[in-house]
Protein backbone atom coordinates (compact mmCIF):
# COMPACT_ATOMS: atom_id res chain seq x y z
CA UNK A 1 0.00 0.00 0.00
CA UNK A 2 1.27 3.55 -0.52
CA UNK A 3 1.44 6.08 2.40
CA UNK A 4 -1.15 8.00 2.93
CA UNK A 5 -1.64 10.66 5.21
CA UNK A 6 -4.49 9.26 7.16
CA UNK A 7 -4.83 6.17 8.95
CA UNK A 8 -4.97 3.25 6.48
CA UNK A 9 -8.07 0.81 7.25
CA UNK A 10 -6.71 -2.69 6.06
CA UNK A 11 -9.74 -4.58 6.64
CA UNK A 12 -11.83 -2.29 4.34
CA UNK A 13 -9.12 -1.70 2.00
CA UNK A 14 -8.51 -5.33 1.37
CA UNK A 15 -12.92 -6.07 1.01
CA UNK A 16 -12.47 -3.13 -1.65
CA UNK A 17 -9.64 -5.07 -3.72
CA UNK A 18 -11.91 -8.24 -3.46
CA UNK A 19 -15.24 -6.88 -4.16
CA UNK A 20 -14.35 -4.09 -7.34
CA UNK A 21 -15.04 -4.86 -10.26
CA UNK A 22 -11.80 -6.28 -13.01
CA UNK A 23 -10.55 -4.03 -14.65
CA UNK A 24 -11.72 -5.72 -17.87
CA UNK A 25 -15.44 -5.93 -16.81
CA UNK A 26 -15.19 -2.13 -15.93
CA UNK A 27 -14.19 -1.44 -19.36
CA UNK A 28 -17.23 -3.27 -21.13
CA UNK A 29 -19.44 -1.64 -18.77
CA UNK A 30 -18.27 1.75 -19.46
CA UNK A 31 -18.14 1.05 -23.11
CA UNK A 32 -21.71 -0.31 -23.07
CA UNK A 33 -22.85 2.35 -20.62
CA UNK A 34 -21.63 5.05 -23.31
CA UNK A 35 -24.12 3.81 -25.54
CA UNK A 36 -26.83 5.16 -23.62
CA UNK A 37 -24.75 8.47 -22.80
CA UNK A 38 -26.58 10.19 -25.63
CA UNK A 39 -29.82 11.05 -25.44
CA UNK A 40 -31.47 9.96 -28.42
CA UNK A 41 -29.44 6.31 -28.10
CA UNK A 42 -31.26 5.55 -24.78
CA UNK A 43 -34.77 6.88 -26.45
CA UNK A 44 -34.27 4.67 -29.41
CA UNK A 45 -33.59 1.67 -27.34
CA UNK A 46 -36.79 2.52 -25.01
CA UNK A 47 -39.34 3.03 -28.28
CA UNK A 48 -37.78 -0.52 -29.36
CA UNK A 49 -38.22 -2.03 -26.20
CA UNK A 50 -42.09 -0.61 -26.57
CA UNK A 51 -42.37 -2.04 -29.98
CA UNK A 52 -41.89 -5.28 -31.90
CA UNK A 53 -39.74 -3.16 -34.62
CA UNK A 54 -39.83 -0.09 -36.40
CA UNK A 55 -38.33 1.85 -39.66
CA UNK A 56 -35.89 4.93 -39.20
CA UNK A 57 -38.82 7.11 -40.20
CA UNK A 58 -41.21 6.21 -37.75
CA UNK A 59 -38.41 6.42 -34.48
CA UNK A 60 -37.58 9.86 -35.79
CA UNK A 61 -41.44 10.69 -36.00
CA UNK A 62 -42.05 9.35 -32.70
CA UNK A 63 -39.05 10.65 -30.94
CA UNK A 64 -39.05 14.33 -32.59
CA UNK A 65 -36.00 13.85 -34.07
CA UNK A 66 -34.26 14.00 -37.76
CA UNK A 67 -33.78 10.08 -39.88
CA UNK A 68 -30.11 11.46 -40.19
CA UNK A 69 -29.52 11.26 -36.57
CA UNK A 70 -31.74 8.55 -35.44
CA UNK A 71 -29.92 6.49 -38.36
CA UNK A 72 -26.48 7.45 -37.31
CA UNK A 73 -27.76 6.37 -33.89
CA UNK A 74 -28.69 3.06 -34.89
CA UNK A 75 -26.07 2.26 -36.54
CA UNK A 76 -23.95 2.72 -33.32
CA UNK A 77 -26.55 0.48 -31.51
CA UNK A 78 -25.48 -2.07 -34.23
CA UNK A 79 -22.57 -2.49 -34.33
CA UNK A 80 -22.46 -2.53 -30.64
CA UNK A 81 -24.78 -5.68 -31.02
CA UNK A 82 -28.02 -4.10 -29.34
CA UNK A 83 -30.15 -3.99 -32.52
CA UNK A 84 -30.83 -5.84 -35.50
CA UNK A 85 -32.03 -4.83 -38.97
CA UNK A 86 -33.93 -6.44 -41.23
CA UNK A 87 -34.23 -5.23 -45.12
CA UNK A 88 -37.77 -4.97 -47.08
CA UNK A 89 -36.63 -3.79 -50.32
CA UNK A 90 -35.10 -0.24 -49.27
CA UNK A 91 -36.61 0.15 -46.42
CA UNK A 92 -34.76 -1.09 -43.10
CA UNK A 93 -36.58 -2.42 -39.47
CA UNK A 94 -34.70 -2.25 -36.32
CA UNK A 95 -35.67 -4.33 -33.46
CA UNK A 96 -33.19 -5.51 -30.20
CA UNK A 97 -31.63 -8.40 -30.99
CA UNK A 98 -32.73 -11.86 -29.48
CA UNK A 99 -31.50 -13.36 -26.01
CA UNK A 100 -31.12 -11.55 -23.22
CA UNK A 101 -30.94 -7.99 -24.73
CA UNK A 102 -34.90 -7.20 -24.43
CA UNK A 103 -34.74 -8.12 -20.58
CA UNK A 104 -31.43 -6.97 -19.71
CA UNK A 105 -32.21 -3.27 -21.37
CA UNK A 106 -35.22 -2.82 -19.58
CA UNK A 107 -33.62 -3.54 -16.09
CA UNK A 108 -30.81 -1.24 -17.20
CA UNK A 109 -32.89 1.49 -18.25
CA UNK A 110 -35.31 0.94 -15.41
CA UNK A 111 -32.43 1.45 -12.84
CA UNK A 112 -30.52 4.44 -14.74
CA UNK A 113 -34.46 5.89 -14.38
CA UNK A 114 -34.23 5.63 -11.01
CA UNK A 115 -31.19 6.81 -10.79
CA UNK A 116 -32.15 9.79 -12.80
CA UNK A 117 -34.52 10.52 -10.48
CA UNK A 118 -32.45 11.56 -7.81
CA UNK A 119 -30.17 13.94 -9.67
CA UNK A 120 -30.07 17.09 -7.85
CA UNK A 121 -32.29 18.39 -10.68
CA UNK A 122 -35.20 16.51 -10.17
CA UNK A 123 -35.04 17.96 -6.51
CA UNK A 124 -32.78 15.37 -4.46
CA UNK A 125 -30.94 16.77 -1.25
CA UNK A 126 -27.36 16.02 -1.04
CA UNK A 127 -27.03 16.34 2.98
CA UNK A 128 -24.55 14.67 4.66
CA UNK A 129 -26.38 11.68 5.94
CA UNK A 130 -25.04 8.07 6.67
CA UNK A 131 -25.93 6.29 3.44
Amino acid sequence: MTDHGHPVDPERVSTARAEAIPDVEAQVIGASLSLLVDPLRARILSALLATDEMCVGDIALALDASEDSVSYALRLLRTAGLVHRRREGRMGYYRLRHGDTRPALEAVLARLRDLAALHPEAGADDSDDAS
